[in-house]
């Protein structure tokens, strides 16, 4: 299948979702072009997790750059974001151990998602043959990232198998379809367009003559500018402090990971500020800062989780 030939892609944008992780789930990638233009892909699994989600949504970038050529006309690499740690830190640092020890983490255990690290890695090396190769940006999800937070839109709506339109690049003339269909597996180019609409309206009649305006500070103005400048100062003193119990935090993490120390979800919970089930709902195996984080065993009602530098 032929799309989106010789054109300079600007960036792309890849998410994932899933409910219930395991559960049904979507992904959704946006390929920006240096023209303007927008390509945008989506599709779904009816038992999958997120990882897998995050996984896909890359592979479907991959096969949209091999396949339209764009090594032909890029004359710089192809940034890639994704809010996935576990995907931007195992595409650039762990799979080259993994495959040194027979697709094995450093703990001795299978790697997860084999098939999909497998299908990444040989998509990668075809198009470093082609001589283009890949800047994998990690950007924080729901953080108001335009990008992103489209491919998040576009995730959900397969993950809950819900119509929604998909823009397409102007010179690919195959009609709109919608997503939905829970009756199948959609291909990672199965999508549908919309184009964008131009707001052509305006907010001050073009013949009128801006006008420039003086304005001085009441005393009232002064004294509130005075407040504001002493609540900044207390804020940045807050800010300073947050730093150092991070800071604190994190050497107590990377002592706990040095011995090998197993700990609770709850223990995990608290050294990530976040609540115990934010920590359960991640799988077996993900990455948190400067740790990957991996599920060991269960005792009674207590999970166990150990954690390894990623550098190391």
């Amino acid at each position: 299948m032929t799309i989106v030939k010789n054109t300079t892609v600007k960036d792309i944008y890849t998410d994932g979702a899933c409910s219930g992780n395991p559960g049904p789930g979507g992904w959704g990638t946006r390929i920006e072009f240096a023209d303007g233009q927008v390509h945008e892909l989506g599709g779904r699994d009816a038992d999958t997790t997120n990882n897998r989600m995050e996984m896909q949504a890359a592979i479907a970038a991959l096969e949209f750059l091999e396949e339209a050529n764009i090594a032909e006309t890029s004359e710089s690499p192809v940034t890639l974001h994704t809010d996935s740690e576990y995907l931007k830190n195992g595409i650039t640092k762990w799979i080259k151990g993994w495959k040194r020890k027979g697709w094995k983490t450093s703990s001795g255990k299978p790697v997860q998602n084999k098939d999909l690290w497998q299908q990444l890695d040989k998509l990668t090396q075809n198009l470093t043959a082609d001589k283009l190769s890949i800047d994998w940006r990690y950007v924080r999800g729901h953080t108001g990232n335009p990008g992103n937070e489209r491919c998040d839109e576009i995730a959900r709506a397969y993950s809950h198998a819900q119509p929604i339109s998909l823009r397409r690049y102007a010179s690919d003339t195959r009609k709109t379809q919608k997503s939905g269909d829970k009756s199948t597996k959609s291909d990672p180019r199965d999508t549908s367009i919309d184009k964008p609409e131009i707001n052509t309206a305006t907010t001050q009649d073009s013949s009128q003559t801006p006008t420039l305006r003086f304005y001085e500070s009441s005393p009232q103005e002064t004294a509130n500018d005075m407040a504001t400048s002493k609540n900044n100062s207390s804020q940045e003193i807050v800010r300073i402090e947050r730093i150092k119990n991070t800071l604190e935090t994190l050497q107590v993490t990377d002592e706990i990971a040095k011995h090998g120390y197993l700990i609770t979800s709850a223990e995990l919970a608290d050294l990530m500020d976040v609540n115990a089930s934010a920590v359960t709902s991640r799988g077996d195996y993900w990455a948190w800062r400067n740790w990957t984080v991996s599920r060991i065993r269960r005792e009674g009602n207590q999970i166990l989780w150990q954690l390894e530098r990623i550098d190391e």
